[in-house]
């Protein structure tokens, strides 16, 4: 017997619409409230700010666009300080963040076995308090005379980090060490989460293989874990070192006058000094350094399939 096989007619278009044309359109009207979002919401803003940028005159007079372009040089000439140590800061965090983020996410990977939901759960906690609240609590943690500074000093290890430049004397308040600090508690989720993802996806039975072909934990975790995590790495570190280097709360309620960060000098120039040429070229400065720095990490990195 031969069967025969009978198609269902298609479906008949809307009337008036070629059903190719209303099959090629469907993609752009889902992405058209997206798209719409971004326009009002950045595009118009970045515009804006960069017409703002090259304005001249004063609050009183008013500004007028003038395509002053020197004021980027005269920004940037005048607060290269605030920059280079944003970025050392907010490296210094990233490498913390790391370092303490990498042993707990796999830890959530491969061993928490039933407490796994429950470390996660603890890993997102501080995201329902309030940043600034989570900023001053470091004020109450790295009081003078208080336990840790104490503890601190009981190890001599103040003596080191005052040698190194980022404490002062038996103080940790109002230093690098206490910016630094602040900057890798807050941001040592946004860490945490893409490792976790990252080392989640390994197949176990890769670690089984490596110890079948006598491989030590070590050898394995060098020549497998590490190098399949490293998507994980690139997005931990990025979504770290990017706001972490705009950053100015931890600086500005951890710090001093002289921990400075760029985002500090952005926030004054707009909101006291009211400068805002000034404040708009800063910004546009930081965001071009940060996009260059990006660019080059993920091209050296060789990861192109981020998580």
């Amino acid at each position: 017997m031969t069967a025969t096989l009978t198609e269902a007619p298609p479906t008949a278009p809307a009337a008036g619409e070629p059903p190719r044309r209303r099959g090629r359109l469907t993609p752009y009207w889902l992405l058209l409230p997206g798209i719409l979002w971004l326009i009002v919401f950045f595009a118009l803003p970045m515009i804006y700010q960069a017409s703002t940028s090259v304005q001249t005159g004063s609050l009183e007079e008013g500004y007028k666009v003038t395509w002053h372009v020197a004021t980027y040089w005269d920004a940037l000439s005048a607060y290269w300080p605030q920059f280079l140590r944003s970025v050392a800061y907010a490296a210094a965090a990233t490498v913390l963040c790391l370092l303490l983020g990498y042993p707990l996410a796999y830890l959530i990977a491969f061993r928490a076995g039933r407490w796994r939901n429950l470390i996660m759960i603890l890993v997102i906690a501080p995201f329902f308090t309030s940043f600034l609240i989570r900023t001053l609590a470091w004020k109450t943690i790295l009081a003078d005379g208080g336990p840790v500074v104490g503890a601190l000093n009981t190890l001599h290890v103040l003596d080191v980090t005052s040698w190194l430049g980022w404490t002062a004397g038996d103080r940790v308040l109002a230093t690098p060490l206490a910016v630094v600090c602040g900057l890798t508690y807050n941001f040592l989720p946004f860490m945490i989460l893409p490792l976790y993802t990252s080392l989640e996806r390994i197949d176990g039975r890769l670690h089984e293989a490596a110890g079948d072909l006598y491989a030590t934990p070590f050898t394995t975790f060098r020549k497998v874990t590490f190098p399949l995590s490293t998507p994980g790495v690139v997005s931990g570190t990025l979504l770290t070192f990017i706001p972490a280097t705009g950053d100015y709360v931890n600086a500005d309620l951890l710090g001093s006058t002289d921990t400075r960060m760029v985002g500090n000098v952005i926030q004054t120039q707009f909101l006291r000094v009211l400068d805002y040429p000034t404040a708009a070229a800063l910004s546009f400065i930081l965001m071009a350094a940060i996009l260059v720095m990006v660019t080059l990490y993920i091209r050296k990195s060789g990861t192109e399939d981020l998580v």
